[in-house]
């Protein structure tokens, strides 16, 4: 810091807060650190008391607040995200579009442990829409090292610590499955609830096909939906263990790739995914039906917006996979899938 009259200040950068006491009506700073002071700041400045100031004395390898905040910003910004004007050296950036937000968090824990920098955001792998705040990042001090913002740069390399994926607009078909609502010995109540969760992530379904439980049978319904055109099939019913439940064994038949029988998160261990080529194919359990949320309720926002899932993915679940089933679901503010 060094300390200049302030009738020279315009262009210096301060280095406090600058309070403006008016009895009965305010106390609160009228410049906050890191302002840089404009012409017409002079008089508001001299009439809280300041003739002198301390701003910042420019060093060799030093950093100001607001600069550094700019390179984090460089590092964090993906497509798809606006970035707010820099403040009291901090940034934001909001979403420009509805999508998936994908978090690399291996550079942004290296970020974070390097100390006097801040990076805080919401989780990722979930839906932001547009106008979401994605993260907001500053350094702590009002000063800091080149070197030092310099090593974050390489750490994060050319990739975006923050990416996302704009959802598609996707067609799906359902397969229902039971020889109880084949039958016609109960209603199927399971496929109203899926074609609602479908629609509410923007997937347009193409309709559905009921099926008894021979798995001959489901296969070629779920075949016949990806002729069609479909980019994916949602399959209900017949996923546990009970010898007549099938659906397990007919998405195998029509998957080149399966990719999980079983997750750990509750509601929805017996959740399944493969795919046929490209088109992801879901068995869905029981506890979709009457669940409020559920696995199907994690896996399908990433399903819309393009990402091809693997086993690892499913992995690392466990970790806030189990649904507390609130009495007032607060669903996705809350840890689920988290």
């Amino acid at each position: 810091m060094k300390l200049i009259k302030t009738e020279d200040a315009v262009g210096s950068v301060l280095c406090h807060d600058i309070t403006q006491i008016i009895p009965g009506v305010t106390k609160d700073a009228v410049f906050r650190k890191g302002h840089v002071v404009r012409e017409e700041d002079i008089p508001v400045l001299l009439s809280v008391g300041k003739e002198n100031l301390y701003v910042w004395e420019k060093q060799e390898g030093m950093l100001h607040e607001n600069d550094a905040a700019d390179i984090l910003r460089q590092v964090c910004q993906g497509k798809f995200m606006k970035a707010s004007d820099v403040k009291e050296g901090k940034i934001e950036l909001t979403a420009e579009c509805d999508g998936l937000l994908k978090i690399d968090r291996e550079k942004l824990d290296a970020a974070n442990a390097m100390g006097q920098m801040v990076l805080a955001s919401r989780h990722g792998n979930f839906p932001v829409r547009k106008g979401d705040k994605i993260v907001g990042m500053r350094v702590v001090p009002l000063v800091i090292e080149q070197e030092k913002m310099d090593r974050v740069k390489e750490i994060c390399g050319d990739e975006p610590i923050f990416r996302l994926l704009p959802f598609g607009k996707m067609k799906a078909g359902i397969v229902t499955t039971g020889n109880e609502v084949y039958h016609g010995r109960i209603q199927d109540q399971f496929t109203p609830v899926v074609r609602e969760k479908l629609q509410e992530s923007g997937v347009d379904v193409m309709g559905d096909t009921l099926c008894s439980d021979d798995p001959g049978m489901v296969t070629s319904s779920i075949q016949s939906w990806i002729d069609k055109g479909a980019d994916m099939v949602v399959c209900t019913g017949g996923m546990s263990v009970d010898p007549d439940d099938r659906t397990p064994l007919a998405i195998r038949n029509v998957a080149d790739e399966v990719i999980t029988y079983g997750a750990p998160v509750l509601p929805g261990a017996m959740f399944m995914l493969a795919y046929a080529k490209d088109v992801p194919v879901m068995g869905l359990p029981g506890c979709v039906m009457y669940s409020k949320r559920t696995i199907f309720d994690l896996v399908l926002p990433r399903i819309v917006a393009g990402e091809r899932l693997c086993r690892e993915d499913f992995s690392v679940m466990g970790e806030g996979g189990l649904c507390l089933n609130c009495e007032v679901c607060t669903f996705p503010n809350c840890g689920f899938g988290k």
